[in-house]
């Protein structure tokens, strides 16, 4: 039997799967082990850890996407360019010296960017994922929630072009960092059904350009009394998604968009998408990584 290790290495986390070359899982791993924690205890004895807690075998190339070819990472593996199929991808996945492979076939594959002075932008490990769900029939626009969001367009089987929003991460300083965070509550997070949130979004999808003259006025309802921290929480919230998806629901052609996750941060999204008159397909973001490096995996060493 032959097959392939495929690791999602994250900023904040490891996931590890040991698959046949017919896409069957034989093992899996995962842990909190993401590049973050990796800069300071090393790459390396990681993966040899969730190696072993898998039964990956000892002959098997193994196959990495995400933050680990980073240029923190473990080894930079340089972006490729836009339209990007798993063919790009693979071609220029990066192999590492044995020395730091420790005797493996261990390839990073690289992230992707629009190399446009106007509308610069980068992605990784999310072209992992997308060209899994172009290799499962998704096209058009896929939306991607997460602390950048990324919004990218699948054609002719690749990524044809991408962009990112600052929402997650706008929402976290805001919320931890600016004024606002005097009337929020210190946990925790909106429920999609909210009476705020969906007001928000609302106002938000109305008009995108609302939402900076209306951030003050979150602070100021807390103070004269009119919402309560929860209902600030979730009018912020459904500010900053509302407006993002306004300002790309218009881009959204006759082949529909794909939303990859409903839980958690998706669920908001899912809502606030709703509220905008659409209706996205869901896809799974694990098992879109999973198929696309196991196809990455496939062109590499034809599995």
């Amino acid at each position: 039997m032959s097959g392939v290790v495929a690791v999602d290495w994250g900023t904040s986390s490891f996931r590890l799967w040991v698959m046949a070359a017919d896409g069957a899982i034989l093992g899996r791993s995962r842990g909190p082990e993401g590049m973050a924690h990796c800069v300071a205890a090393g790459f390396a004895p990681v993966l040899a850890a969730h190696l072993e807690r898998a039964g990956a075998p000892g002959g098997w190339p193994v196959l990495i996407c995400g933050m680990a070819g980073a240029r923190q990472g473990w080894a930079e593996a340089p972006y490729a360019d836009l339209p990007a199929p798993v063919s790009a991808l693979a071609a220029q996945a990066l192999r590492l010296s044995p020395d730091q492979a420790g005797g493996r076939d261990i390839r990073i594959l690289p992230g992707l960017a629009r190399r446009d002075p106007a509308r610069a932008d980068v992605m990784r490990g999310e072209e992992t994922q997308l060209l899994g769900l172009a290799l499962t029939g998704h096209r058009g626009l896929v939306c991607m929630p997460g602390t950048h969001c990324k919004w990218a367009r699948l054609q002719d089987g690749a990524v044809g072009d991408f962009q990112s929003f600052l929402t997650g991460e706008l929402y976290q300083v805001l919320s931890r960092h600016s004024i606002l965070r005097l009337g929020l509550p210190e946990n925790g997070g909106p429920a999609p059904e909210e009476p705020a949130f969906v007001q928000a979004v609302d106002q938000a999808l109305a008009d995108p350009g609302f939402l900076v003259e209306a951030l003050f006025a979150i602070r100021a309802g807390g103070l004269l009394g009119f919402a309560a921290p929860e209902a600030a929480r979730a009018r912020l919230s459904g500010l900053v998604i509302g407006a993002e998806i306004g300002r790309m629901a218009p881009r959204i052609g006759s082949e529909g968009m794909t939303l990859l996750g409903q839980q958690g941060l998706g669920a908001l999204y899912l809502a606030a998408l709703r509220r905008a008159g659409l209706d996205p397909r869901i896809a799974d973001a694990e098992t879109a990584t999973r198929a696309g490096l196991l196809a990455a995996a496939r062109e590499i060493w034809s599995l």
